[in-house]
């Protein structure tokens, strides 16, 4: 018996991996991230396979279906939103798994801030602009450490992918302006790559009323960043020096 945790990607089906769309085939026991997870993919489990939406669950619950997979020694996919590594909870999971003795493995996948830029048509890297990548998010229930408070994060001016924080977004344009000033652009992707995907693009002084204009108030990705000016020096990589 083992336990796989898998990305199911950032919600178009076709964006899980071929990896754990096999191993969905085959799970007789599945924890889902809830309507976060494109319920087509759960046709693709073996009819009878037990299913629990973990929006509902929390550690407790989990570990009790972890104990049942065992027993019955069954394999469990337990199916993760974007990528389990990045705000997926997954370690505390694991430790449990530890504890009781079962085997896992984890399928990285899709995340959303990838299909964001992906949906953007956007390389977050680029030469002369940046070649660094800050992953954060504003504080909500689990607290930020303070060296990691955003205005710390924005002072080298990096691209900014910033998650499960757009009901802040105010609160977000009024840290950055100092760093990156009133005329940086800022995209807003809803539901990335869903047939729902709503893209809100504009500067950091005007994107708030914007993005309340089209009543997005979660489910959506905040890139910040002078990338999104497109306006940048050839790459070394492809010019003809290189060769």
């Amino acid at each position: 018996m083992k336990v796989y945790f898998v990305g199911a990607g950032p919600g178009d089906k076709d964006l899980i991996t071929v990896k754990g769309f096999n191993l969905l085939k085959c799970a007789e026991y599945c924890i889902f991230a809830g309507s976060l997870v494109n319920e087509e993919l759960l046709s693709a489990l073996p009819s009878g396979a037990k299913k629990y939406d973990s929006s509902k669950m929390n550690l407790e619950n989990m570990t009790k279906v972890f104990k049942e997979a065992k027993i019955a020694n069954k394999d469990l996919v337990r199916l993760h939103s974007g990528d389990p590594a990045i705000y997926g909870a997954i370690q505390e999971q694991m430790r449990v798994l530890d504890e009781l003795g079962i085997l896992y493995e984890i399928i990285p996948g899709v995340s959303s801030f990838v299909a964001a830029s992906a949906a953007l048509k956007q390389e977050l890297t680029l030469p002369g602009v940046t070649q660094t990548i800050v992953i954060t998010r504003m504080e909500g229930n689990t607290p930020m450490p303070e060296k990691e408070h955003l205005s710390k994060l924005a002072a080298s001016t990096p691209t900014l992918c910033i998650f499960l924080s757009i009901e802040k977004l105010s609160e977000i344009v009024k840290i950055l302006i100092p760093h990156y000033g009133n005329e940086c652009p800022i995209a807003v992707v809803y539901k990335a790559s869903w047939p729902q995907q709503k893209i809100v693009r504009s500067c950091l002084s005007h994107i708030d009323k914007l993005v309340k204009d089209e009543a997005i108030t979660k489910t959506a990705m905040i890139i910040v960043g002078h990338v999104l000016n497109k306006e940048f020096e050839r790459s070394i990589l492809y010019s003809e020096n290189a060769r």
